[in-house]
């Protein structure tokens, strides 16, 4: 029997009413194994309505209620991280142990929620004249909405819930179709944690609940990560309907590699950075710098350490990448290197033609690798998402800087050399949102906030660390006077000296 996810709202789970459902496949066997209700707009309303009562009791309770709820929910998702790893696997095919780390960089988050009463504590000023104090202070926005992707589907959400709830909203997920199950059993370990009932809810779906919840006028926020054109259209549509907006989008992130650079350590680099998860993250390095005569040594060292990356179903121990999440994608991805060669570019790795024994009719692909890319070609210009690694050659420094900073994206970027003024010289010159020297994939810990700059991002705020709290709260600020008791009119005595 087909396996069937459906809503949470309320506290519960909530079947599908519209009719309408959307299938979740395998990919390491492309078979059908579960179908996933799409919401109607009416089931939007529905979850909205939930979150926004259980708001009236939820913004109002004290932090040590919000934090006490969020420690057991920390406690139960670590107890249960490898069976929220293998839902992971089972419907976008990443192997355990990223979807492991998946799960624990989603930890990180909750992590800081935990400690949110240090990052909601307002500023005071006293005597800013006779008898006036200031003092700000931050308080909830309301019903606020997260809308994921798929390639994380366990982290992205808990990128955005845990400080949402931690600072007094409450949540409406629309989490990925393809992979909606890891969402669920995130929302039933918040209840099972003691969260109230309409605090979170999810809703899965398509555009109709997406369109609904941009436009519905209960909610305030809205949180998103996925390609530039849809985050582009959610900042779009939701500030036109006057909320507030971080949406993150694609990314063509480029890796440089200077002549000094130790190559074995770049080279290591690349291949993980590049195919890791499959290329299927929005931090992958996708581009390749090499400066200077270091090229052929560079590409031929990488080639050497792609061809022994084992490939195969996500839970098989051996497997060290799986499939793509599916089969319309992985063809996407492999148009790429089919069409390298005719735009110049030179076929180092062709892993178009990958199969896995016993597994025939899964989303695979094998290791991409091309060299002497031009920048014209679309397999460098494009965001792939998958295990395509282009290397592009500059003869200087300036040049391959003047080629990183004319990308419309600026999500991440990574520099890999021996000298401390080069990198110090690449971090304050490139034009991207996160930086790494001698790391290749700089993901932010979760206490610093992760975002990108250009068509990676759309909005003021980046996503969790300060960030996230101020995105989830919106300040305040009070002028206080207080006449002194001692001038108190005749008849009240509250004991002070009317002489001074």
């Amino acid at each position: 029997m087909t396996k069937v996810v459906n809503h949470w709202i309320g506290g519960r789970t909530a079947e599908g009413a519209s009719g309408t459902y959307g299938p979740v496949t395998d990919p390491a066997t492309g078979e059908v194994t579960t179908k996933v209700a799409f919401a109607s707009v009416e089931e939007v309303d529905a979850a909205v309505a939930a979150a926004k009562e259980a708001y009236l009791s939820w913004g109002q309770s004290s932090l040590a209620t919000r934090t006490t709820v969020l420690f057991r929910f920390r406690a139960l998702l670590d107890a249960h991280r490898d069976e929220i790893a293998e839902l992971i696997t089972a419907e976008h095919g990443k192997v355990h142990s990223d979807a492991l780390g998946e799960v624990a960089r989603g930890l990180e988050i909750v992590d800081l929620a935990c400690g949110i009463s240090v990052q909601l504590k307002g500023e005071l000023s006293t005597q800013v004249a006779s008898r006036v104090d200031v003092s700000s202070i931050r308080q909830p926005l309301g019903v606020v909405v997260g809308i994921t992707p798929f390639n994380f589907p366990a982290m992205v959400p808990m990128w955005m819930f845990p400080i949402a709830i931690a600072c007094g909203n409450t949540f409406v997920l629309k989490p990925s179709e393809k992979d909606p199950s890891a969402s669920i059993r995130l929302a039933e370990l918040l209840s099972e944690a003691g969260l109230p009932d309409g605090v979170f809810n999810v809703v899965h779906g398509d555009k109709v609940a997406v369109d609904r919840l941009l436009a519905h006028p209960d909610v305030k926020a809205v949180s998103f990560v996925g390609s530039t054109p849809i985050a582009r259209y959610i900042h779009t549509t939701a500030s036109a309907n006057g909320k507030r907006v971080q949406a993150l989008g694609g990314a063509k992130n480029h890796m440089l590699v200077l002549p000094d650079a130790d190559l074995d350590a770049a080279a290591d680099a690349a291949v993980s950075a590049a195919y890791g998860s499959a290329g299927e993250r929005c931090m992958a390095i996708s581009a390749v710098v090499a400066v200077g005569a270091i090229g052929d040594t560079l590409v031929e060292k990488i080639r050497e350490r792609a061809e022994k990356i084992k490939i195969g179903p996500g839970d098989d121990p051996a497997s060290e990448m799986g499939p793509l999440i599916t089969k319309v994608h992985r063809d996407k991805v492999a148009s790429y290197v089919a069409g390298a060669a005719d735009e110049g570019a030179e076929v180092v790795l062709d892993g178009t033609g990958y199969t896995v024994d016993g597994h025939e009719n899964g989303h695979w692909i094998g290791i991409s690798l091309l060299d002497k890319v031009p920048t014209t070609a679309k397999a460098y210009q494009d965001e792939i998402f998958g295990p395509v690694l282009c290397v592009l050659r500059t003869e200087t420094y300036e040049e391959a800087l003047d080629l990183i900073n004319s990308s419309p994206f600026g999500n991440g970027t990574a520099i890999f050399t021996r000298d401390g003024g080069a990198a110090r010289r690449f971090q304050l010159e490139v034009e991207a949102g996160m930086v790494g020297v001698n790391v290749p994939i700089p993901v932010p810990v979760g206490y610093h906030s992760f975002g990108g700059w250009k068509d990676s991002l759309f909005g003021d705020h980046h996503i969790y660390g300060n960030d996230g709290t101020h995105f989830y709260t919106r300040g305040k600020v009070v002028t206080t006077r207080w006449p002194d008791p001692a001038d108190a009119p005749a008849g009240v005595d509250l004991g002070f000296p009317r002489n001074h």
